[in-house]
């Protein structure tokens, strides 16, 4: 399900989405916000992960995890 919004953009992100649109980075405006909000949305949780792990007493397997992950960043795709 989607809903439609009305939103007010400065001049100068229209013109950076549009720009977008055009060199075929999204399919339409929508497109761009859609994926661009998505992206911000797994930001802010990957930081709270972040927050939570950080005041967890240190994890030695938690260690060998972010080694992996850093050496294999295609496994995470």
């Amino acid at each position: 399900m989607t809903t439609q919004i009305a939103v007010r953009l400065p001049d100068a992100v229209v013109e950076f989405v549009d720009a977008q649109v055009r060199a075929g980075e999204a399919r339409s405006r929508a497109a761009f916000v859609t994926s661009t909000l998505e992206r911000e949305m797994r930001r802010l949780v990957a930081e709270q992960d972040a927050r939570i792990l950080a005041a967890q007493p240190h994890d030695q397997d938690l260690d060998e995890l972010a080694q992996w992950s850093a050496d294999n960043p295609a496994a995470l795709d």
